[in-house]
């Protein structure tokens, strides 16, 4: 990917950085379809059946590889597969092309003007359906190249160690990744919660969004990736490059020698736990030292179905990450739908915008029978600790505990929304612990899109206001003596994880992968200086100003 204005040796490109970690590699770029000219030709009405059972085949297939790949992944990996070949079969573009078709268009003519179509209508609505517009591309592309006897597009096989570079990756692209060969992610859009972000923290592959400039790096160019300040630089000194490659070693060995439970230096407890989506995933952060699952997010059951699931379905999967942590802390949280994530058996209105719309506990009040029927399975299955997410309202959190309660469960929720925040006192009337979505928060904090790469410094967990509502949440728990965590990707940020425990925060949950990291960095330091650095934080006014408050006191 060139650029009129190209970049020079030691340039460094700035970003904002993920997944932590030191990579010097050489740059590799995703293959996408070769331009195409959209054929200007009529098909004649008798080869228009099969024309539209050409594309009808082409779709099917480009949607089964996608099922076939979610099968085989685990995790959030698996989540956006099925996500993305939900998307590949969703009846309005797919009719969208159709009519294209019967009116005269060939196949792909029709399935390039039907995605335009609606990539158009998903960016005017924003939020988190402007994210759909990378995977609606990816499909296009996919279902274009399957119409046209081309390779399947994507991330090419590197022959050594690379760092991937791309405008944007579509969530099939990364789930697809062999972190033994693209070392390093860098992408010119996308957040720090993006779909890209939280598969490259499930691989433990250091990535950086944002990156201004990032364009003009060519294929093979070597650069030095550093996750953990944000940078790209490129052609470094190699003698340079391979220095901060060994100390970003050596901390990653230092990390993996540690064996938990979690605690500071100076013995002060803090449960460091794992988050999960299904059994295959518990069975392998079993492998790591977390304690216990924080979040077992419970979407992957119900997603890229025509119909729910039954409760002994439910109790099944369920009961696959309880046994995988038996005896352990299991926090499941109940169904997380709507928005990005529509579910077929659920009349999910239209909406101008879906990420203040019906979602989360909200899908409850039009459809209670899903959520009585999956507390019956929770319960079935053995589980004690629940929680729900994006509650808004004391009123909320009382009924949820009601009804969890009911089937001789533990109730918490999830502090997603600022409200929630500022009446955790209130809340914690109620329930028995708060856990919070620093994703979310961070989006509703800054009323910023979280898969905006123009706002992504905006949703940086390290801003100022996050914080401040994270400790707003963790004085009432204490007041109350009740546990608040952190189950958001702030978690997995070793450095931000010392700051909120100094903020009172009481467990952390992150991906497998950045389990040991955290616990590494937190036993190194005393509880006071967290507390020290947690002040220092809430007194800056930037999140460039809290990281550096945080770091000059904790490393």
């Amino acid at each position: 990917m060139s650029s009129s204005t190209p970049v020079t040796s030691l340039t460094v490109l700035r970003g904002v950085p993920v997944v932590s970690g030191v990579q010097y590699a050489p740059v590799i770029r995703p293959g996408r379809l070769p331009a195409l000219d959209a054929p200007a030709h009529e098909v004649a009405e008798a080869d228009r059946p099969a024309e539209s059972a050409r594309f009808t085949a082409a779709a099917a297939a480009v949607a089964t590889r996608l099922r076939d790949r979610a099968a085989h992944a685990t995790g959030a990996a698996s989540e956006v597969l099925a996500a993305t070949a939900t998307l590949a079969q969703d009846r309005a573009w797919l009719g969208a092309a159709e009519k294209r078709i019967t009116a005269g268009a060939p196949a792909v003519r029709a399935v390039t003007e039907a995605v335009e179509q609606f990539v158009d209508l998903f960016t005017q609505l924003g939020g988190l359906m402007a994210e759909r517009v990378t995977d609606l591309r990816d499909i296009r592309d996919r279902v274009v190249a399957e119409l046209s006897g081309l390779p399947e597009p994507g991330v090419p096989l590197p022959d050594v160690p690379s760092v991937l570079c791309a405008e944007d990756l579509a969530p099939a692209d990364t789930a697809g990744l062999d972190p033994t060969l693209v070392v390093g992610l860098a992408t010119t859009l996308g957040g720090p919660t993006s779909h890209t972000a939280i598969i490259a923290r499930q691989l433990g592959i250091p990535c950086v969004v944002a990156v201004g400039g990032l364009d003009a790096v060519d294929a093979d160019t070597l650069v030095l990736l550093d996750g953990t300040r944000g940078t790209v630089t490129v052609d470094p000194d190699p003698a340079q490059a391979a220095a901060a490659v060994a100390a970003a070693a050596q901390s990653a060995a230092l990390a993996r020698q540690w064996t938990g439970p979690g605690a500071t230096a100076d013995g002060h407890a803090v449960a460091i736990l794992v988050n999960v989506q299904d059994g295959a995933a518990a069975r392998a952060a079993r492998q790591t030292p977390a304690e216990g699952v924080g979040l077992f997010r419970t979407e992957l059951c119900f997603l890229n179905r025509d119909t729910e699931p039954t409760v002994d379905e439910q109790a099944q999967i369920y009961r696959e990450v309880l046994d995988a942590f038996d005896g352990a802390k299991v926090v499941i949280r109940t169904l997380d739908a709507g928005s990005d994530k529509p579910l077929k058996f659920v009349g999910h209105p239209e909406e101008a915008n879906p990420a203040l719309g019906v979602r989360g506990i909200r899908i409850a009040a039009g459809n209670p029978g899903i959520l009585e029927r999956q507390l019956e399975a929770i319960a079935a299955a053995g589980g004690d600790w629940v929680m729900a997410p994006m509650i808004a309202t004391a009123a909320e959190a009382e009924s949820f505990a009601t009804r969890a309660r009911a089937y001789g469960l533990t109730p918490g929720v999830m502090i997603e929304v600022p409200a929630a925040a500022l009446l955790a006192d209130k809340i914690l009337e109620h329930v028995e612990f708060l856990s919070i979505g620093t994703n979310d928060l961070a989006q509703y904090t800054m009323a910023a899109d979280r898969m905006s790469a123009e706002l992504a410094g905006l949703t940086d967990p390290w801003q100022p206001a996050v914080l401040a509502l994270v400790a707003t949440a963790t004085r009432a728990g204490a007041a109350a003596g009740k546990p608040v965590g952190v189950c958001g990707e702030a978690a997995a940020d070793p450095l931000l994880a010392c700051v909120l425990v100094g903020l009172g925060v009481t467990s952390l949950s992150a991906a497998g992968a950045a389990v040991p990291g955290v616990g590494a960095q937190l036993a190194q330091v005393r509880l006071q200086q967290c507390r020290d650095a947690a002040d220092a934080v809430l007194a800056t006014a930037t999140a460039e100003e809290a990281r550096a408050a945080a770091a000059a006191l904790l490393s």
